[in-house]
């Protein structure tokens, strides 16, 4: 073979090397797959560029080490912060990089959330399994832990042995405070509940004055603010929802207010059930238990409790609310008046 024919086949497999090499560094640099599919990624502190660059391969979040590390280099994005992140799948290397390199869109370590008056335990447990590390299950165990309460009560003076009842669902229901909490979003069931605890203890020392004052005792208090709680919604009502209360069980009158019923069910599918279902056997039910129920139905607010140790003095013994209107409540001293209030607003609806 002649010379020049040598020299013409090591020209054509330099050029095939290079087309190959240039093939597979554009396949190095290309995101792992097309279709979207976002993963949380950590960089712990002190991690080198090449260690962040070879766990994002092993979680195949990238094609090639060394290409990450040459990306990197050429877009000056070396400076990778440390912290939880948000990549997508379908990112170029580069696109991965400017996250990483951006300690504002770490993943806060903290959460905000939300726990609105009128909660049940259960909701509470749910929505904080919806946020946090901690699972349902686990927070409605330990809020029913009877030795892990009796060390709480050590802490609280609020909690009083009158919580544990036969047929309780939820020990510390109704002392749960209801508000917005920042939370680590890696936290334990334990810090949770004393989180909530303590704002419950808040509440009551900036009201002592008000319970001090009441001859009803601190379950008492909650177990009728949690059915107030339910009735009404300005301070107002909820103040004249109390009174008529008060009036029922001044005289021993049953207080037969359906969202007792409601808690007595736990499961239902619309509060025409509660309304429906009055004489179920269950020791929450005022309709069929005399006085107030065993403990609270729900977790109420600082109104609601306000409401509860400060009514409206009034000669009323019933009331109604507008649940086709505008919800306004309507009071009745007498059964007559109350029923033709029914007639009025609901029946003829």
């Amino acid at each position: 073979m002649k010379k020049k024919s040598y020299i013409k086949i090591i020209l054509l497999m330099g050029v095939v090397v290079l087309s190959l090499s240039i093939t597979l560094v554009i396949l190095a640099l290309q995101p792992v797959q097309n279709e979207s599919e976002v993963v949380v990624f950590e960089v712990q502190s002190g991690q080198s560029l090449s260690t962040v660059g070879e766990n994002l391969k092993q979680e195949n979040i990238i094609r090639s080490t060394q290409a990450f590390r040459f990306v990197a280099n050429q877009e000056n994005l070396t400076a990778i912060k440390a912290g939880k992140f948000r990549i997508d799948k379908s990112w170029t290397n580069k696109e991965i990089l400017e996250v990483l390199n951006n300690a504002s869109l770490a993943i806060p370590d903290q959460v905000r959330v939300t726990l609105p008056e009128g909660f049940w335990a259960k909701d509470i447990a749910q929505r904080m399994s919806e946020n946090t590390n901690v699972s349902k299950e686990a927070l409605l165990e330990l809020w029913n832990n009877e030795t892990y309460i009796r060390e709480l009560m050590l802490r609280y003076d609020f909690l009083e042995e009158s919580i544990f009842f036969e047929d309780a669902r939820v020990y510390l229901e109704g002392y749960l405070f209801p508000e917005t909490y920042d939370f680590f979003s890696e936290t334990t069931a334990e810090a949770i509940t004393t989180r909530l605890l303590d704002q419950t203890q808040r509440v009551i020392n900036r009201n002592q004055a008000l319970f001090d004052q009441s001859d009803m005792s601190i379950h008492e208090v909650f177990t009728l603010a949690s059915i107030v709680q339910y009735e009404a919604r300005s301070l107002q009502d909820m103040k004249m929802v109390s009174g008529v209360f008060h009036n029922r069980l001044n005289i021993n009158m049953p207080l037969q207010a359906s969202p007792t019923v409601c808690y007595s069910l736990y499961e239902f599918d619309s509060w025409l059930d509660c309304e429906r279902q009055t004489q179920i056997n269950s020791p929450y039910n005022t309709y069929v238990v005399l006085g107030l129920p065993p403990g609270p139905i729900l977790n109420p607010s600082e109104m609601a409790l306000i409401a509860t140790l400060e009514p409206t003095q009034t000669s009323y013994m019933y009331f109604m609310a507008d649940v086709y209107g505008d919800g306004t409540i309507y009071f009745a001293e007498t059964l007559a008046e109350h029923e033709a209030n029914v007639d009025k607003y609901l029946r003829g609806r």
